[in-house]
């Protein structure tokens, strides 16, 4: 499985003939939802939901379909593009996007200064885990791990703490696109507190980078 970085929470899956992309939000260049089989919103936040790019990748690829929780699903329900192709995600699913099976888990966004909002997070072929913005915990093994690192809800003994419970076998920053470049230097001290304390690594790769992920991982 080939993953890439997009901007802040955005990731991209390839594997199996199959291309899977996971919030690309208003801060993600369009071009990650390209060739699409498959999009995955966690909630509806502007950083993880933008609309836009869900039209643009309908119209790159008119078989794409998109599974997000109820609210965001009711909110695309005028979009053209994607009459037919909205499916709505909740806690104990299980999608299959092509080739792949995607696991559900989890309910509601970590507490803000907001409104509760609902929040899910996928488990892409047994393999990947992207929580949104939450620290929700599968019951399934994870191999690769999507951390959250830098938002106004977490903290960072908490980064350390949810990816210990996880109990990955690695994994890569998520949600690091609101910080400059010093703030990504505190962003990779965090991740080195990680990996310390976990005994597995966790590292941050640039906006456009990919990584093969070995067979476990």
């Amino acid at each position: 499985m080939r993953l890439t970085k997009f901007g802040h929470a955005c990731v991209r899956l390839e594997d199996a003939g199959t291309t899977v992309v996971l919030d690309p939000g208003a801060l993600t260049d369009p071009a990650a939802v390209q060739g699409a089989d498959a999009i995955l919103i966690t909630h509806e936040h502007f950083d993880h939901f933008e609309p836009s790019n869900l039209r643009a990748a309908a119209e790159a690829n008119p078989d794409v379909l998109v599974w997000a929780p109820a609210s965001v699903a009711a909110q695309l329900g005028s979009v053209d593009e994607l009459a037919g192709r909205v499916r709505t995600a909740a806690h104990g699913d299980v999608l299959r996007a092509g080739n792949l099976d995607v696991h559900v888990y989890g309910e509601w966004h970590a507490p803000t200064h907001l409104d509760p909002i609902p929040n899910v997070g996928y488990l892409v072929g047994g393999r990947v885990f992207h929580p949104g913005d939450a620290f929700t915990v599968p019951e399934d093994p994870v191999g690769t791990l999507l951390l959250p690192t830098n938002a106004p809800w977490l903290k960072s003994v908490e980064v350390l703490d949810f990816a210990e419970a996880v109990g990955a076998l690695g994994g890569f920053s998520i949600h690091d696109g609101l910080v400059n470049d010093i703030g990504l230097r505190v962003v990779d001290n965090i991740l080195a507190a990680t990996s310390k304390r976990t005994g597995v690594e966790y590292a941050r790769l640039e906006v456009g980078a990919g990584v093969e992920l070995g067979s476990e991982s």
